[in-house]
């Protein structure tokens, strides 16, 4: 068998390259992203709703809403003048504020926030960094899903929706521009302890009166468990990222990563 040189993993692979994640502070995936590619080389952007003292270089800070086609376009002018364009686009911002209590709570306003955050945002980056990366014939983007795509819940309906045609969105994307240099794939993350979710965990021990490991607990068990027995870190979802933007996975095109532990079951 052939033995795997060091040469292949590079910590300076994505020197020179240009890359923008949305949804990159707060402590959660996006800042993890962030801060991978940096350690890889990359120049790399990122957007917030809220400014944030975490980056070091304000001058790769874009103070946006991604769930506004005013917000997008904002991101998309700033990136073209100041940077000519990215050669990474890792299209991670999510999420849903639709309330709990079944289909009947959910107003039109609410569904129509959870895609315009959810997939608008994406299309939307997608149809405007585009033009440079097909003009130099090289690209790759990254859309961030969730395994939430294949368990649609009675409080998740609208964000489950939104992932999956997310996910069909992409499919679609990465077989059209794949002959002209461009790759798209998604990654769909299960449970990521994020600081989201640990004020989540927090919330949910206070109102039960329990500690925090067994609300964790029951969060897991909600998800039918997690067969390696604990919740993914952003760090292990941006590893994958980092593994995905870079030319040792030249030849994956048009794939859903899914990186849960194992809650996933199905063929």
């Amino acid at each position: 068998m052939e033995t795997i040189t060091n040469s292949l993993f590079n910590p300076k692979e994505l020197e020179g390259k240009r890359a923008l994640v949305t949804g990159g502070t707060k402590g959660g995936i996006g800042e993890a992203i962030v801060k991978r590619l940096t350690q890889s080389g990359a120049t790399v952007i990122t957007t917030a709703r809220k400014t944030t003292d975490v980056l070091m270089d304000s001058n790769l800070f874009i103070q946006a809403d991604v769930s506004t086609a005013e917000g997008t376009t904002k991101i998309i002018d700033r990136v073209l003048e100041q940077f000519g364009g990215v050669d990474i686009l890792v299209n991670n911002v999510g999420g849903s504020s639709t309330p709990t209590g079944g289909v009947l709570k959910q107003s039109d306003a609410g569904w129509q926030q959870t895609f315009e955050t959810n997939l608008f945002a994406a299309v939307r980056l997608d149809r405007g960094l585009l033009p440079t990366m097909l003009k130099q014939g090289y690209g790759v983007i990254i859309h961030v899903t969730s395994i939430q795509s294949r368990f649609p819940g009675e409080n998740t309906m609208a964000y489950s929706a939104a992932k999956a045609a997310l996910r069909n969105y992409s499919k679609g994307l990465a077989t059209e521009l794949a002959p002209k240099g461009i790759r798209v794939n998604t990654v769909a993350p299960g449970f990521t302890e994020t600081k989201s979710a640990e004020a989540l965990i927090n919330r949910m021990a206070v109102e039960r009166g329990i500690d925090y490991e067994e609300a964790r607990q029951e969060l897991m068990d909600s998800l039918g468990g997690i067969p390696i027995g604990r919740t993914a870190r952003p760090e292990e979802v941006a590893e994958l990222i980092a593994f995905l933007v870079s030319d040792r996975a030249s030849y994956i095109i048009g794939a859903e990563h899914t990186i849960d532990g194992g809650i996933v079951r199905t063929v």
